[in-house]
């Protein structure tokens, strides 16, 4: 009995699946981007592919598939670049964002927050000193507010507190020592006299950094330089003969709390060698605080105990009283910890003009809102 064969007739054509590049009659081919090397090892050698191949999708036989392929058309896909020597693979970055390729932006916005946030304290402050001028307390107290706003930051971990060994201890000492004292020495002056002789005086700061720099560590201070500081001497020289406010308390305290600020910001750029600036200044108040609380408690205690608080509550009342105090401190605390947040960003010398320019806006809103300047003495400051 002979056999007999059935020939069964398949649905599959062998003349569509010849390769692997399938028929592209069916579906639109997906354009694959490949960049490919040479693998490094000796045994496996491959040829290189080209830089773009065309690589058409797989033909199904579900035509819910094949409509949905026409329908997406081109798939993307990454670029993967591989090292010929057998390096590590390395996948091509993004691209930046926008702060990341203007970093000045963000330098500008801490000056601006700077200036606006001192023009307020300063404000604010002097306001203070006109019923209540006790200098010594009134800075134990700025330093009081900010202390308390650090610590309680630390506790939420915004910023987390990074811890601190005796060589940064050392380091931040004689730092918080210079704060202390040019705070103090500022609070005396702005007791004595306007705000804006004060801080005209204060306008000399870029010259002991100047002078400190060239002096104190040796840094070659360029002659324009120099040439470009006199007429600000020469404007907080004829200022000072002009100044309708003028005494030799509020003009000696504010030369005093430049230098201490010229050495505060020196030692400050060294201090951030291993840790960020807004752990250095919250470790700068605390200090600060410690060195300020002898002072005012041997100075101004027998005179605040005896009469002080008593006139200022009769003044003002017992709550505007405290939340003056509360709100100067906080104000204090802001404005410093911006400034150390620039200092972060530029050099000590860019900070002391940028300083400079600050007063400039200071002195503007002092008069505005006290009138406590004559108009020569104004051309004087803003020369």
């Amino acid at each position: 009995m002979a056999s007999m064969i059935t020939p069964v007739r398949s649905p599959i054509r062998t003349n569509q699946i010849s390769s692997l590049y399938l028929s592209p009659n069916r579906i639109s081919p997906s354009n694959v981007a490949l960049k490919s090397r040479s693998l490094s090892s000796p045994s496996l050698a491959f040829s290189p592919l080209p830089e773009k191949l065309r690589v058409p999708a797989l033909s199904t036989g579900f035509s819910g598939w094949s409509q949905h392929l026409r329908r997406r058309g081109t798939v993307e896909f990454p670029v993967v670049k591989a090292a010929s020597d057998g390096a590590e693979i390395e996948i091509t970055e993004g691209s930046k964002s926008f702060l990341e390729k203007f970093p000045f932006l963000i330098t500008g916005f801490f000056f601006f927050m700077w200036y606006f946030l001192n023009v307020i304290f300063n404000i604010l402050n002097k306001k203070v000193y006109n019923y209540f001028p006790y200098p010594y307390f009134v800075s134990v107290i700025h330093l009081l507010v900010g202390v308390v706003y650090c610590l309680v930051s630390w506790s939420v971990g915004l910023p987390k507190r990074a811890p601190i060994d005796k060589e940064q201890l050392a380091l931040l000492t004689p730092v918080a020592f210079c704060h202390a004292l040019g705070h103090v020495m500022s609070n005396v002056s702005f007791a004595a006299v306007a705000v804006s002789f004060t801080h005209t005086i204060k306008a000399l700061e870029p010259f002991f950094n100047a002078s400190a720099s060239q002096f104190v560590l040796g840094h070659h201070i360029p002659l324009s330089l120099w040439l470009s500081l006199a007429p600000v001497v020469i404007g907080v020289s004829m200022a000072s003969l002009t100044e309708l406010s003028f005494n030799w308390l509020g003009f000696g305290s504010a030369m005093i709390s430049n230098i201490a600020f010229t050495y505060r910001s020196i030692y400050s750029k060294k201090a951030m060698t291993g840790m960020d600036s807004t752990n250095v200044y919250a470790y700068i108040s605390i200090i600060a605080l410690l060195v300020c609380i002898p002072p005012a408690l041997i100075i101004e205690g027998p005179k605040l105990m005896q009469y002080g608080f008593r006139d200022a509550i009769a003044k003002v009342g017992i709550y505007k009283f405290v939340s003056d105090l509360f709100w100067i401190g906080m104000f204090y605390h802001l404005y410093n910890q911006l400034a150390t947040n620039t200092l972060e960003r530029v050099a000590p010398l860019t900070h002391a003009v940028g300083n400079v320019l600050k007063r400039v806006f200071v002195i503007g809103f002092s008069i505005v809102v006290f009138g406590s300047c004559s108009h020569l003495s104004l051309f004087h400051s803003l020369l």
